[in-house]
């Protein structure tokens, strides 16, 4: 057998002398989730003259010194198709260097490849195997994508990543260099649900039937709804990100994935984020299968799934039923990521069955803010349009608008929106034309986004 090995400590490099390969103009991508840590952090020390280096990321959690720090603006730009904590930083530090990339996330690297090639991609791996392979870790999302087509690959080996199946595997012949990393993987913060997500969760439970299949995010009301879901019976998982409340599930004979029509027996995912106990769980388990994103994102593959049902949240809904989940005005705070892809496919699931679900808690800022809106700030992006919204879910209870007038939608948000706000809305919602005037119309005016009375 080949001493693969060999061939690898010819390729190990440090991350100083990685770094040192950018060059100005030129353009990089980093992977997702498990981002090279060790790699980023030297950015800062790239020469003085590099200049005009676009960094492609998604969801960059770390806050790394060449895009927080203003005086590093002309020499690094992150251009994320995602803004994680790295990138809300780095727009808090008006350093101008964060760009957003508009992007559905099934065609986020299609498109990326369309127009431009990586001179350089920079990602992590485990160690290799005795067959010279290594496994890209916590995501496929479009990190197998970037090795085919870059012109340099360099990759952060991390011993603490786990093996995944999938479409995961790299051979040492298709890297360049390899950096080697000591540290840890950073988990994501566990967020515990508090009553009023319960009460969502429990809601949205309602909706889900035994044996379908769901795609579910992170945050407090996706874990309440995991609590809620401890009832039901053999659900299955395709989904864009693969958390732990989805482990629990199938440690408890929740999730079983025995009903799926499609990938059967199997967890389907773009790419993991969670706990160190996800990452171990997810080790050499041949019930978790990691996909490049163009696949399980794509509506298409989505829509063959049985009883699909998409659970995603946002930041406001207006009273037609468009989903605003990315940003609030201008301020881009996050992204579209993957909620319009599931969204459509699970909508036109070839069973008939599927459902996508938007929750949101009825209120922002203390109770002073109404989620459900006559009409969203100027600017703010529509995440999700009015055609393909279905279910929308606040603590107040559900609205259900397929196939709805714009009359009969503005009625069923109105009934779930806060108490507070509902007389409120009501007036906008016929001073706009949504529901029937009055016979002496109210003396106000339009409200760009609903505020409670003092």
């Amino acid at each position: 057998m080949k001493n693969w090995l060999a061939e690898y400590r010819m390729k190990v490099i440090s991350a100083e002398e990685a770094v040192q390969k950018i060059k100005s103009d030129m353009e990089v991508v980093v992977s997702a989730t498990s981002e090279p840590r060790d790699i980023m952090e030297k950015f800062e020390t790239v020469e003085d003259g590099v200049s005009n280096v676009k960094v492609f990321s998604f969801l960059t959690v770390n806050p790394y010194e060449a895009f927080v720090n203003p005086a590093k603006s002309g020499q690094f730009e992150m251009c994320s198709w995602f803004h994680g904590a790295c990138a809300r930083a780095g727009m808090a530090a008006r350093s101008g260097c964060i760009s957003y990339v508009p992007n559905m996330l099934h065609n986020a690297a299609i498109d990326f490849l369309e127009t431009r090639i990586p001179n350089i991609f920079f990602g992590t791996c485990t160690p290799p195997d005795k067959h010279g392979f290594v496994s890209l870790g916590l995501g496929a999302m479009y990190e197998k994508d970037m090795v085919e087509a870059a012109e340099v690959v360099i990759l952060e080996v991390n011993e603490g990543l786990p093996r995944v199946f999938g479409d995961t595997a790299v051979h040492i012949n298709d890297v360049d260099f390899f950096v080697e990393s000591g540290r840890g993987l950073l988990p994501l913060p566990k967020k515990d649900p508090d009553e009023t997500d319960l009460v969502i969760g429990n809601y949205i439970a309602e909706l889900v039937p035994d044996g379908a299949t769901i795609q579910l995010g992170i945050g407090g009301i996706p874990n309440a709804v995991s609590l809620s879901l401890e009832k039901k019976r053999d659900l299955g998982v395709h989904t864009e990100m693969l958390v732990d409340s989805m482990k629990h599930l199938y440690e408890i004979g929740v999730i079983t994935n025995k009903k799926k029509a499609l990938h059967k027996d199997k967890f389907v995912c773009a790419f993991m984020f969670g706990s160190q106990e996800l990452y171990d769980w997810t080790d050499n388990n041949v019930a978790v299968s990691v996909l490049r994103a163009r696949y399980v994102n794509d509506p298409a593959v989505i829509r063959q799934n049985s009883k699909m049902t998409s659970i995603n949240t946002c930041f406001m809904v207006d009273l037609t039923g468009q989903v605003f989940s990315e940003s609030i005005g201008t301020h881009q705070y996050s992204g579209t990521g993957g909620q319009f892809d599931t969204a459509v496919g699970a909508r036109e699931g070839l069973d008939g069955l599927g459902k996508s679900i938007i929750a949101c808690r009825s209120t922002a800022k203390s109770g002073k803010i109404s989620r459900i809106v006559s009409v969203a700030p100027q600017g703010t992006p529509v995440t999700l349009q009015r055609g393909v919204s279905d279910y929308i879910v606040t603590e107040h209870g559900v609205a259900w608008l397929r196939g709805k007038t714009v009359r009969e939608r503005t009625e069923s948000l109105i009934s779930i929106a806060h108490p507070d706000f509902r007389e409120q809305l009501k007036e906008e919602a016929q001073r706009m034309g949504y529901m029937e005037m009055p016979a002496q119309g109210p003396s106000y005016q339009p409200l760009s986004v609903v505020r409670a009375s003092k």
